[in-house]
């Protein structure tokens, strides 16, 4: 689970803003993740992750100072583009990544949560596939949601992505299941917080890629 651990999200301040630096530095380490999930397979969301990502880091290296947290990106650029705002820059970036996050909260919270297959209860298809119904799938075409359901198929029995996850340490199913769930618990508090960020400031766009 050294994927996951060494790179844990601060807790959320009170108020809930979200230092950008941080976050960066915490997300970066993400990409990785799909790896685990069946290299090649995987690597347009994982592609499109890393490209956000970079993204938020220019807007965000442009001024530190203005952008300092999350909240302050979409707010600066709201007030700098007008009209063009959401579909701008850091805002439509982040608004992209954080779905491709939330992918990766709903696929461990499905398997810390027990959810299986009890005809295959060492497939990981019924996590993936619940990840990609709820936090992608509406954005997608037809095309790309096909692509997807070939892609997990051909996603990795359970013992190997949580042996993958721990950097090929053969650790015990118990102890991974733990660790997601620690991961999970600031992880998810922060994506969360996003997704409210941007229902409160209209910021959310529900068009296909």
């Amino acid at each position: 689970m050294a994927l996951l651990l060494q790179h844990q999200f601060k807790p959320l301040p009170a108020d809930k803003q979200i230092e950008t630096c941080s976050f960066l530095e915490s997300v970066s380490h993400l990409p990785p993740f799909f790896d685990c999930l069946g290299g090649a397979v995987f690597s347009p969301i994982k592609a499109d992750i890393s490209g956000n990502i970079a993204k938020i880091r220019a807007v965000y290296d442009a001024n530190p100072t203005k952008f300092k947290t999350l909240q302050q990106i979409l707010e600066g650029e709201k007030e700098m583009h007008g009209s063009q705002w959401p579909k701008v820059g850091g805002t439509l970036a982040l608004m992209w990544l954080k779905r491709g996050l939330k992918f990766i909260q709903v696929l461990l919270q499905s398997i810390a949560d027990g959810e299986r297959d009890e005809q295959n209860p060492n497939s990981i298809k019924v996590n993936a596939t619940k990840a990609y119904e709820i936090a992608l799938k509406r954005y997608h075409g037809w095309m790309v949601q096909k692509l997807f359901s070939a892609a997990v198929c051909v996603a990795p029995y359970k013992a190997d992505f949580l042996k993958a996850l721990s950097k090929g340490h053969n650790v015990k199913e118990e102890e991974c299941i733990e660790k997601i769930r620690q991961f999970l618990v600031n992880f998810t508090a922060t994506n969360d917080a996003i997704y409210e960020m941007y229902t409160k400031m209209n910021a959310e766009l529900d068009y296909k890629a």
